[in-house]
């Protein structure tokens, strides 16, 4: 039986433009980012660790959306979903696909970012399996280059999925006083009720078929897909309407509510500090620190690193050393990258601090740690 990929060797990088000087606003897109970052963290659905899961809200610039899928493409070994809501964009001069940008202007393709852009980083990356889920308009185009015969083989492409929100001439939905646009919102549906009488793990074709049903009882664009290497069959989250009826009188697992909150709270800390936001940001990121469990200790460590941040940047160095510290006792004899992230972040701040001393002992502890990494992986 297939199962999920694995979580540890997955990323995931949700891109979504809500906010335009020159188109109409989309302010769904804020929570459509928020809410499947949550759903894809929650261990019930799939379980993806916070540090996995990018949400670049609202960027600026090409560098700003594509950077982050190309350091996702050079983590991810297993399977890299890139996830973008927005408006897409026609150029006067072609036929191809664009993503706007905040400044993006109607038919002026070299104001937004070019699909081809999206699609080499995808190229690029060293995952086995990827993912694209485009919910904007005319994002048809998407699944027709991506899956072109011709473009594949030049490439050298593997085990490439596109599910797109809207044929290629169509334009998405995006209903008015609804939390979220018409495709995503049919998409977390599925993934927090799950598919009735479905599998007990729904791959990309049942995910595709289900939202293909769902949006044409309600008459609205209907979704469409391209795939290769068959990876369709790729399971991509747990059917909770499975899990509900094989264990009706179960307890609710308190520690994945409490994962979920604190996934929940550091994807929505993230958004309001892409947003400029900081002082939101800090009770959030405090809230969800007071969730700590020992089975969230993953998510634990990326609040943690995410509020030493925010509270640097805002002045309070002795509450972010504070952070720090507490975050270095439970990683201090643990190896990887976290551990090493963390020692490097206390050291900076205590030198900042004048506590040169401890500084260097915390710095002298990063090195043994990148030694030890280096001789366990020869």
């Amino acid at each position: 039986m297939a199962a999920l990929p694995d979580p540890g060797l997955s990323r995931a990088v949700l891109l979504g433009t809500a906010s335009y000087r020159h188109l109409p606003q989309l302010t769904a897109v804020e929570t459509n980012l928020v809410d499947l970052a949550g759903e894809l963290c929650d261990a019930t659905v799939w379980g993806l660790p916070v540090q996995h899961c990018a949400v670049v809200a609202d960027p600026q610039s090409a560098p700003a959306m594509l950077d982050p899928v190309h350091r996702a493409g050079d983590e991810a070994t297993d399977t890299l979903l890139v996830y973008y809501a927005g408006h897409g964009m026609r150029d006067a001069e072609s036929a191809d696909l664009y993503l706007a940008l905040g400044e993006s202007r109607e038919s002026m393709g070299y104001t937004a970012v070019a699909y081809q852009h999206l699609r080499a980083a995808l190229r690029a990356s060293r995952a086995r399996r990827k993912i694209v889920i485009l919910d904007c308009c005319f994002s048809g185009r998407a699944a027709r280059s991506l899956g072109d015969d011709v473009l594949a083989a030049q490439a050298a492409v593997d085990g490439a999925y596109v599910l797109t929100a809207s044929p290629r001439d169509r334009v998405a939905l995006a209903p008015d006083g609804e939390r979220h646009t018409a495709f995503t919102g049919e998409l977390l549906s599925i993934l927090r009720e799950g598919v009735p009488d479905g599998p007990e793990l729904i791959d990309l074709e049942t995910l595709y078929r289900v939202l293909d049903e769902r949006l044409r009882a309600k008459n609205r664009p209907l979704p469409q897909r391209s795939q290769e290497n068959g990876v369709g069959r790729l399971p991509l989250a747990r059917n909770r309407a499975r899990s509900a009826r094989s264990a009706p009188a179960g307890p609710v697992l308190q520690a994945d509510v409490r994962a979920a909150m604190v996934a929940t709270g550091l994807n929505l800390a993230r958004l309001l500090r892409a947003e400029g936001t900081v002082k939101d940001a800090l009770p959030v990121l405090r809230l969800a620190l007071e969730e700590q469990t020992a089975d969230t200790s993953g998510e634990l460590l990326a609040v943690q690193l995410e509020l030493s941040e925010l509270l640097a940047e805002t002045g309070q160095n002795k509450e972010a050393i504070e952070i720090l510290e507490s975050a270095f006792q439970r990683v201090h004899k643990m190896y990887g990258p976290e551990a090493v992230l963390v020692c490097r972040r206390l050291a900076e701040l205590l030198q900042e601090s004048g506590n040169h001393i401890e500084a260097c002992e915390v710095l002298k502890h990063a090195l043994d740690i990148a030694e030890f990494d280096h001789t366990a992986t020869r």
